[in-house]
């Protein structure tokens, strides 16, 4: 139901674009004017913190809606960074409005989605207050199913648990070895 509710709004959506490795799709403090649509590759929310330290908020794959609260701001309050090659969906802030107020079916399935993602958000929070690199990455891995990314994208589960790259490395060394 969730992935026919996403493709239901690709339909809607007025644009495709291509985004490369390292680009943006927007910075924090842009005017939201779109909803994005990820079709494929890999887009993350980054937050900065004042101390010079960021938090990925959102890893945005396979159709998956990107930074959906915003919708309902001004402003982007984090950036969205291409991790792989992707192309997106963008379908403008003012039609998906038009489509909510519209169809009670709509903005049903949306608010599902809602719902959805703050059961996600939920469980993220509590993978955050576990204590150890260990009990944090097995929480990770319990919620993605067991699977690690590929090495390269190991950095990005690092800020997804909060601790550093090198603990996560030394902790996936250590299961190596056991």
């Amino acid at each position: 139901m969730q992935k026919d509710f996403i493709k239901q709004l690709i339909a809607k959506a007025d644009k495709r674009r291509m985004l490369d490795r390292g680009s943006y799709l927007f910075h924090q403090n842009d005017p939201v004017t779109s909803v994005y649509i990820v079709e494929e590759g890999l887009v993350e929310l980054t937050r900065h913190q004042q101390e010079g330290t960021s938090i990925v908020l959102q890893r945005a794959t396979c159709l998956t809606i990107l930074a959906e609260a915003s919708l309902y701001s001004k402003v982007y309050h984090c950036d969205a960074v291409v991790i792989l090659p992707s192309s997106v969906f963008e379908l403008p802030k003012v039609a998906f409005q038009k489509l909510f107020r519209e169809d009670e079916t709509f903005a049903y399935l949306w608010a599902a989605h809602l719902a959805r993602e703050v059961q996600s958000a939920r469980l993220r929070s509590e993978i955050l207050t576990r204590k150890t690199v260990a009990k944090r990455l097995n929480g990770w891995l319990d919620w993605r199913g067991g699977k690690l990314p590929s090495k390269g994208q190991w950095k990005s589960i690092a800020a997804q648990i909060g601790v550093s790259p090198e603990a996560l490395y030394r902790e996936l060394a250590k299961r190596r070895s056991e």
